[in-house]
């Protein structure tokens, strides 16, 4: 883009920042774009919608490894996986994903997950006190991720650490942490193996796993890594957002405890309260996508290979299509863009809204209030976020 004065500057690398914060805001006000230190942030509805679909654009974070001298099993994945490709093998991957994770195929799931939310929340009754992530969010994520691949409950824990383990690859200090990622991500392919061949032996003809198999013999010209790095994927998307949004729909209500009044007396806002928690405090804070040529937008010249940042949480909270800044459930909103948009909108979008819905009523069934009982901990607002705990303590329904 032109070096344009007008064109206000904000510092993703300033210690706290935050896609939430005022200056944010303000740069919002000025226009529809900010300069970044890694490229340009977009901060308006309109224009997000619009360069999410263009297609001088390409996927961003396919770069990723090597931009941050990536090497090994993780780099590798990185750069097969359906979020790094594009043009006809990204549409072959996602004809492969997107039968598989059929909605009829997702609503059979509703049962289990509300299951899961049910045990968790029985434990949450033996006392007055806990800490949400380690005692709800987490363990709902990852037994959530257990029914989906048709795996038994008991690895739950270790499929959420290595979920884990594999988003230390996204963050700043990534490559402090690749011995780590990478361990993550073999033992995460030889889990994708097994679960492959035991649909292959027809021992499992019902899970996810076996639908992608079923799904790969139809088209006929999927690779076995192929296969892998599809069902890898999909733990790491389905694990991290749910867990998150969870955790950060906790500290929305504490903020706002009239709303939790609100949906509990009426459950049938649990769909819009999701979507409403994910506009307000997004896990993905931002979409990206990169410059596969020179062209004008907005009167502004973008050039080939320069990243724009699409912000979540400002383009939602944009004055032109949003009148109240606040967190409220009971208002439909214009389309935000949590799961991204275009060409790589989220797979997993549907099973995240539904594994929610499920783990917010039941919540909704265990807690009449609720609090902070000490200092929660977050990560930046910047990036993949995610809180790190939330000590609660909270009152039960009678």
């Amino acid at each position: 883009m032109t070096n344009n004065a007008e064109t206000p500057f904000l510092d993703f690398r300033k210690p706290g920042f935050s896609t939430r914060s005022k200056e944010v805001i303000e740069a919002r006000s000025e226009n529809w774009c900010a300069r970044t230190p890694f490229g340009f942030a977009v901060l308006r509805h309109r224009e997000v919608g619009l360069l999410l679909r263009d297609k001088r654009l390409r996927q961003g974070s396919y770069a990723w490894p090597v931009t941050n001298n990536l090497q090994g099993s993780f780099a590798e994945f990185w750069s097969r996986s359906v979020i790094s490709t594009e043009g006809e093998t990204h549409r072959k991957l996602r004809n492969l994903a997107m039968p598989a994770l059929a909605p009829e195929f997702i609503e059979s799931l509703k049962p289990a997950f509300d299951r899961i939310s049910k045990a968790l929340t029985d434990k949450l009754h033996k006392s007055d006190t806990c800490e949400f992530m380690q005692d709800f969010s987490i363990p709902f994520a990852g037994l959530a991720i257990c029914t989906l691949l048709g795996l038994t409950d008991d690895h739950w824990d270790q499929l959420s650490s290595d979920a884990s383990d594999l988003g230390l690859a996204m963050g700043l200090d990534c490559k402090s942490y690749e011995a780590t990622f990478n361990a993550a991500c073999d033992r995460l392919m030889i889990l994708a193996s097994d679960l492959i061949e035991r649909a292959k032996r027809g021992e499992d003809q019902t899970s996810y796993v076996a639908r992608l198999v079923k799904q790969a013999g139809e088209i006929g010209n999927i690779t076995e890594q192929e296969l892998l790095d599809m069902v890898v994927i999909s733990i790491f998307g389905g694990v991290d957002t749910t867990r998150s949004q969870l955790g950060f729909a906790i500290g929305l209500f504490i903020q706002y405890p009239e709303q939790w009044q609100i949906l509990k007396n009426d459950i049938s806002l649990v769909p819009q309260a999701i979507e409403e928690i994910i506009r307000a405090w997004p896990t993905t804070t931002w979409a990206t996508r990169e410059a596969v040529e020179d062209f004008e937008f907005q009167e502004q010249e973008i050039k080939q290979g320069e990243t724009l940042h699409m912000l979540v949480h400002a383009s939602a909270r944009d004055p032109a299509i949003c009148d109240d800044p606040t967190f409220d459930i009971t208002k439909k909103r214009k389309i935000h863009f949590g799961f991204g948009g275009g060409a790589h909108h989220c797979l997993g979008a549907l099973v995240a809204r539904t594994d929610m819905a499920s783990a917010l009523t039941a919540l909704i069934q265990t807690f009449e209030s609720f609090e902070y009982c000490d200092e929660p901990e977050w990560l930046p607002d910047s990036g993949n976020t995610s809180p790190i705990r939330i000590p609660l303590r909270y009152k039960l329904l009678v």
